[in-house]
């Protein structure tokens, strides 16, 4: 064995010898302690799994079946009061009134009917072939009602307005005999919601005018009255004008020349039916009766 050799061997028993081992008892008793160390960890792990499942069942009794679990609902500040959820009502709920009492639900409105602008030919009397004059009609301007003491009912509230003259035969008049009256109808649109103040206007018009002279300035008076004969439309007025019959010096002859006019309203709309008459002549009432019925026929037409 070499010098060096020994000189290790020497050093390593050197180094080992004065380290003792342990006895068994000692070692017993280190190994003991790992072993209570280990189980008291495992048994701690174990109770805070426990305790994390128990909690996570309340929340998942709380929120209900099919609802996901949230956070824990947070403590009300006092004196502040959580909005309510600003999601869409339902179309059938009702809204309360500050009364209490609901009010009904909302339905959207119809929309209002257009006033119109123009008025187009048909909106006129068409009268039956049998009363055709040949004489045609002429949409003029001029005066749609008699002078009543210079008053104008419902000229104020206007929308727009035309009218025309024609001319017309009794059924069963000879061909070639003239006419036995003329029409001069006028078809007038008012501002919303005021035809019914221009047929009011109308009628205390025609009562505070009850009689004026004549324009013609022959010493003559011309009368007006109201007459009953309702039926037509959504209302109306009829009234007469009745002028005694004189001769070519201004005397009376005996009669009276009396023309009717009646006003229907239809809506905002009126027609007015003035007989003028045909060289003297007077009204047929049986004939104005019938084209009245055809004038607001015409325009309830017109309409829609």
């Amino acid at each position: 064995m070499s010098r060096e050799l020994t000189r290790l061997y020497r050093a390593l028993a050197a180094d080992s010898d004065p380290r003792a081992l342990p006895d068994p008892d000692q070692v017993r008793r280190r190994a003991d302690r790992r072993a209570r160390y280990r189980a008291t960890l495992g048994a701690l792990a174990v109770a805070v799994l426990v305790a994390g499942t128990a909690v996570g069942a309340q929340f998942v009794l709380a929120a209900g079946p099919g609802t996901p679990p949230g956070p824990p609902a947070a403590t009300p500040t006092p004196g502040l009061s959580t909005p309510p959820s600003s999601g869409p009502p339902s179309p059938s709920r009702s809204t309360p009134t500050p009364s209490g009492t609901p009010a009904a639900p909302t339905t959207s409105a119809r929309p209002p009917a257009t006033t119109p602008t123009s008025i187009p030919d048909r909106a006129f009397v068409t009268l039956p072939a049998a009363n055709d004059a040949g004489t045609g009609s002429q949409f003029v301007p001029g005066p749609v009602l008699p002078d009543l003491c210079g008053a104008t009912p419902g000229e104020a509230q206007i929308a727009t307005r035309r009218a025309r003259t024609v001319a017309f035969k009794l059924a069963g008049a000879p061909a070639e005999s003239v006419p036995d009256g003329s029409y001069r109808q006028s078809v007038t649109v008012y501002r919303a919601g005021r035809a019914d103040d221009a047929l009011r206007e109308l009628r205390q018009a025609v009562r505070d005018c009850p009689e004026q002279p004549l324009p013609d300035a022959q010493g003559g008076t011309v009368a007006q009255r109201l007459l009953a004969g309702t039926g037509y439309g959504d209302e109306s007025v009829l009234f007469e004008t009745r002028t005694p019959y004189r001769d070519v010096n201004g005397d009376p002859t005996g009669g009276d020349e009396v023309h009717l006019v009646r006003a229907v309203r239809i809506g905002d709309v009126v027609t007015v039916l003035w007989e003028q008459g045909w060289e003297g002549t007077s009204t047929d009432r049986p004939q104005f009766e019938a084209d009245s019925r055809r004038a607001t026929e015409a325009v309830r037409r017109w309409l829609g």
